[in-house]
């Protein structure tokens, strides 16, 4: 019984969120620490990261306000956060969805979704792999979508930038390997989140229910995720590389 309760425990590993203001972020970040992580949570708003530090459990937690568009210095950024010990899991949520259909979907509008969902995540892996920044054995999560595997109407731009980031780990999986760094994505479906409750109120309860029809076990919860993360980060997960944990309660079965 330790044995598999110490495959689920973190015991003070220092483990990076991205987008850990809110949303998935955060739900992972709280579960984390509730396993026994440190986390270093990283999003634009202070005020918003301050307040998903206060939620967590245990102690040792730090926040680092970070725009992700700055590509070009996220090694750097990821070498000031590493000064003072390693990282031992990233979580990278952090992302942009913009629902448009193509013909209001100009080229600088796809270039931003990319960069921001797609780029990002090339460069905080490359710059996780750096010397000194990581300690072995490690893990990369990131959050996809089932939008990257299935279709929606005026979602061209976000499915192709999701789509890569699960091809993209594919390749990071097997050149990272050698180094003892495991890379994963997990593709939620609709998930509960403050932001998706708010987008609700816009809807008849009519709609709300032809949306949830396509769930087969309805719509998930932000820990549903948070959980599945938790367990490709863990010593659990040690022989998992290289997957897409779909996490959608059933829906892309009827696509």
């Amino acid at each position: 019984m330790d044995h598999a309760r110490d495959s689920f425990s973190f015991n003070g590993q220092r483990i990076l969120v991205t987008g850990a203001s809110s949303g998935l972020g955060r739900a992972c970040a709280v579960f984390l620490s509730g396993l026994g992580a440190r986390l270093v949570l990283s999003g634009r708003d202070e005020r918003k990261l301050e307040a998903t530090r206060l939620s967590l459990v245990g102690s040792g937690h730090v926040t680092s306000v970070f725009d992700l568009t700055r590509l070009e210095d996220i090694s750097a950024w990821i070498a000031g956060l590493t000064a003072d010990g390693p990282l031992s899991g990233l979580v990278h949520s952090a992302g942009v969805a913009k629902t448009l259909p193509v013909k209001a979907t100009d080229a600088a509008t796809f270039r931003q979704v990319m960069s921001v969902n797609t780029e990002s995540a090339f460069a905080l892996a490359r710059a996780f792999r750096q010397k000194k920044s990581f300690l072995a054995p490690a893990s990369i999560v990131f959050i996809a979508s089932i939008a990257g595997i299935v279709g929606y109407a005026g979602l061209s731009a976000y499915s192709a930038s999701k789509a890569a980031i699960i091809g993209m780990a594919r390749s990071l999986a097997m050149e990272f390997a050698r180094d003892g760094i495991r890379v994963n994505c997990v593709s939620p479906g609709f998930v509960m989140t403050e932001m998706t409750r708010a987008e609700q109120s816009f809807l008849t309860p009519q709609q709300v229910a032809a949306l949830e029809a396509d769930y087969p076990l309805g719509f998930g919860e932000p820990e549903d995720v948070a959980s599945a993360v938790s367990f490709l980060l863990s010593a659990s997960g040690k022989w998992i590389t290289g997957s897409n944990l779909v996490i959608d309660g059933g829906a892309s079965t009827l696509r």
